[in-house]
């Protein structure tokens, strides 16, 4: 057990690992779909672990692990998880065993290949969010590139080979400035790239201005912020179920959690320089995701083009500099996570049946589907935001921490929450109210035990977040108010405040 304790995010880490090394011994596909199940179970048992044993009233890193890797350029394997982290690590280890799930029946060829991929990205994905080493992290950050590519052009629909293409080009352009900034932080910061003793250095003006546009592109790019955002539908539209169930629920996160744990504490005073124009583009981007999003006839196009609206709302608490909008930021980016996985999951689910994503050839799907009906209107409404769900709690966060800040702001990203409802509501006016627009529509089966099973856990989340918020507010309290203090420096909150706010 001490064993397991002392080396828990390395198990969590080396488990993925494991299981495309069995996988790769096994050739009944039946049994190789139960493995890769079984191994993601593991990793969800370790992240409860590690939820219990984490003390959410200690400010800095815990579960440390540090081991020389290249001693010459000061290289560690170097990880640990705070309250804004270990958030991240459970939501990748909690969306994976569903990814497997929704594709027991849809994925029938290479199903080796594609579980492989899974594992693979959940493996680099918990290192990127636990990595405390810059170079550790970039090399992850990469990887977690590589599978997604593949899911897209050998499972993806028919323009999967362009979309695979614009996906890996704008990703290669963040990660090329990426490491660009990494590499003059390690010259310009003691030769080193422990991210605990590069928070405490000081850089010029001058270098805090480069430095941040560089880490600012990269994770823009990902995230992704308006106007760096053609890729996301391309990808959507055309990647299979669980490719897009990765990508919205935790891949775009990676984004948000780069500017949390290195644009605000690493350059604070860039930070507070470019907030004002990365609050106005997130407003906007609340807004134009809105529109994009009603305007779209193609199910999957339409909840991609929301989660370029609902990562608005995290870029705008995030930049504010305080409690309120720093923790609204981070439980947006975990509550978008699922719904927005459960959303794409019940799309995969209805394409499965019909082969189209096409909203004028379903309707009137609560008579032959009423399952399936009652958890897409609660994941629809709780992607608007509406109280009592998920979603609720971030927004309204975000909202009150901009409301320091500039009120203008706020009444502008309300305008966002109203186009949020609108077009989902008349999404799900278009699908399952009314009558079926097409014959098959009429004679759809509803869900089965194993497609229940993989949207009834997400369900549950999307409630009891809704209803009971507070865990996930209290284990990030004390990591968010050391980001904050970090970030702020000598700064009164007052100070902070006043910010110019008006490029």
């Amino acid at each position: 057990m001490a064993l397991l304790m002392d080396h828990l995010i390395s198990w969590m880490i080396a488990v993925p690992f494991l299981g495309i090394v069995i996988l790769a011994f096994v050739r009944d596909e039946e049994l190789i779909r139960r493995i890769a199940f079984g191994t993601t179970i593991v990793g969800v048992f370790l992240s409860l672990i590690l939820w219990k044993e984490f003390d959410s009233t200690q400010q800095g890193m815990q579960f440390v692990e540090r081991v020389e890797w290249m001693p010459t350029f000061n290289i560690q394997y170097a990880v640990g998880v705070d309250g804004i982290s270990i958030l991240m690590v459970l939501l990748t280890t909690l969306l994976c065993p569903l990814c497997i799930l929704c594709s027991w029946k849809g994925i029938t060829t290479r199903v080796r290949a594609f579980l492989s991929l899974i594992l693979l990205v959940e493996g680099a994905m918990i290192v990127v969010f636990t990595a405390l080493d810059l170079f550790l992290f970039f090399m992850l950050w990469e990887l977690t590139m590589i599978p997604m590519y593949f899911m897209i052009i050998l499972w993806g629909g028919p323009n999967r080979i362009a979309a695979g293409l614009k996906f890996v080009l704008y990703s290669l352009t963040g990660s090329l400035l990426l490491l660009v900034g990494i590499l003059g932080i390690y010259l310009n910061g003691g030769h080193t790239y422990d991210l605990l003793a590069l928070t405490q250095q000081t850089y010029s003006s001058n270098q805090q201005f480069w430095f941040f546009l560089a880490f600012f592109f990269a994770f823009a790019i990902k995230m992704p912020m308006v106007p760096f955002h053609t890729w996301l539908p391309d990808a959507h539209s055309e990647a299979p179920t669980a490719g897009s169930v990765i990508l919205a629920g935790v891949l775009l996160k990676m984004g948000g959690y780069g500017f949390l744990r290195f644009c605000l504490p690493m350059f604070p005073e860039a930070s507070a320089n470019f907030a004002p124009y990365i609050l106005w583009l997130s407003v906007f981007g609340i807004i134009y995701g809105g529109y994009l999003a009603l305007a779209q006839s193609d199910l999957k196009k339409l909840v991609a083009y929301s989660s370029v609206s609902h990562m608005g709302f995290v870029t705008l608490g995030i930049f504010v500099f305080n409690s309120q909008g720093i923790q609204g930021a981070v439980l947006q980016m975990f509550n978008h996570g699922i719904t927005t996985a459960a959303l794409f999951i019940a799309v995969g689910q209805l394409y499965d049946r019909t082969h189209s994503r096409a909203i004028s050839d379903y309707g009137g799907l609560h008579k032959p589907m009423p399952r399936f009906a009652a958890l897409f209107f609660l994941f629809s409404v709780a992607a608007f935001g509406l109280p009592g769900t998920c979603n609720f709690i971030g927004e309204f966060l975000v909202l009150v921490g901009t409301s320091y800040i500039n009120f203008a702001m706020v009444l502008l990203a309300m305008g966002g929450i109203i186009l949020a409802a609108a077009y989902m509501l008349w999404m799900l006016q278009r699908v399952v109210l009314g009558e079926p627009n097409t014959e098959a529509a009429k004679v759809l089966p509803d869900l089965s035990s194993r497609e229940l099973a993989t949207l009834i856990p997400l369900a549950i989340l999307v409630l009891c977040i809704g209803l009971y918020p507070g865990p996930l507010m209290e284990v990030m309290d004390a990591s968010v108010t050391h980001l904050i203090e970090q970030t702020t420096g000598g700064l009164q909150v007052d100070e902070v405040s006043q910010l110019p706010l008006r490029p």
